[in-house]
């Protein structure tokens, strides 16, 4: 029974990544069918917000919740704005006008950005001399460089022929595909911040389903006033296929509801890195279903790019690791007794050698009864 219990964090991240890949394939093909990113935006935080505020609703009336001050409303409405509003417009937008198997590619910058983000606030400390601060400074350098290999040096085009969007506010020729990866590491760059920011909203807020779900509602009225400015014509907000509906609700539920909890669940089994850890598969199965299902480019330098992406992920994880070894054993109390035990044991050692000592200077060396003896 407990290998069953060890294996299932894993099993649901496993199964989380193929979530999220089904997630970006929809979105994409949803956007290639002429619907409005910020329009799908807006539809996705709304359907979220109706599927986890009955949960929170529920959650919070029975432990009682801790109320919403002035600093808490600032901090979520900051967060939403930066981590949902900002963010998910602007990953949509890249998505639409670059490939969904480059958008997965570049969520891989993430911790990179975040330990840089990190380490400016103060929330991390590099000492240059420590192997675990220079792995995660010689990660990040790989990642970004990836992101850049993947972006300016596309190479030689392995498979298929690119299917060019046609709502992207932006135009949609060949030529935005740069601009498409510039519009992801934005994207990028807002989650690592909103990321830093969870850190004071929840402590401001700890009743971390509420805290989701005003989130999601925040970011939905936040996003409909942006698409109410850019798309102002309202047939840009009628959902022209029964896939789009769909869409709607397989995204709002499953990319912004059960990925949540499922998220949460794995992090507070296995602590945030585990969870890191399987990025690169979403990766990897979105670039294989897209280029059969969506029949996306795929570019040589793209896959060397990413696979520099996802090296690099991979030794900042290794050096954040070795950060939660060290806190852990300042922390774990078993530690500490065996520590304390240890210097207990060798205070004993050490009188009991000085006892020794002592004995064997106040003893003569030939004693009486030796001296008897003969």
């Amino acid at each position: 029974m407990g290998g069953w219990e060890d294996y299932k964090p894993a099993m649901a991240m496993v199964g989380l990544q193929f979530c999220y890949a089904a997630v970006a394939l929809v979105t994409r093909a949803t956007l290639l069918q002429g619907m409005s990113p910020r329009v799908l935006v807006v539809y996705r935080q709304a359907v979220a917000t109706l599927a986890v505020a009955p949960i929170a609703y529920l959650s919070r009336r029975k432990s009682g919740g801790s109320s919403m001050g002035l600093r808490s409303f600032s901090l979520i409405f900051l967060a939403s704005l930066i981590g949902v509003t900002i963010n998910q417009n602007i990953y949509y937008e890249g998505l639409y006008v670059a490939t969904s198997s480059m958008a997965s590619a570049m969520a891989n910058l993430v911790p990179g950005i975040t330990f840089v983000m990190a380490s400016i606030v103060g929330l991390e400390k590099v000492n240059i001399r420590s192997l675990k601060s220079i792995a995660k400074v010689a990660g990040t350098v790989i990642c970004v460089t990836g992101a850049i290999f993947m972006a300016l040096l596309r190479g030689p085009k392995l498979l298929n022929t690119q299917m060019l969007p046609s709502k992207s506010i932006f135009g949609s020729e060949c030529e935005h595909w740069l601009l498409g990866c510039l519009f992801l590491f934005g994207s990028a760059t807002c989650w690592s911040l909103w990321l830093i920011l969870q850190v004071p909203a929840s402590a401001s807020y700890p009743d971390h389903v509420s805290l989701s779900a005003w989130m999601c509602f925040f970011g939905a009225l936040q996003s409909a006033a942006v698409t109410v400015f850019l798309e102002p014509d309202l047939e840009a907000w009628t959902l022209h296929s029964s896939f789009e509906l769909v869409s709607c609700f397989f995204v709002g539920i499953f990319g912004s509801g059960l990925s949540f909890f499922a998220q949460a669940w794995c992090i507070s089994k296995r602590g945030p890195l585990y969870s890191a850890m399987f990025n690169p598969l979403c990766t990897v199965i979105v670039t294989i279903s897209a280029a059969l299902l969506l029949h996306e480019e795929i570019y040589m330098g793209s896959l060397i790019g990413a696979a520099g992406v996802i090296g690099g992920l991979y030794v900042v994880l290794w050096g954040k690791a070795k950060d939660l070894q060290v806190i852990n054993k300042e922390t774990d109390p078993e530690s500490q007794n065996d520590q304390k035990s240890t210097m207990k044991t060798g205070l004993i050692d050490e009188s009991a050698q000085t006892s020794s000592h002592k004995h064997d200077l106040e003893e003569p060396l030939l004693s009486d009864k030796s001296t008897h003896t003969k």
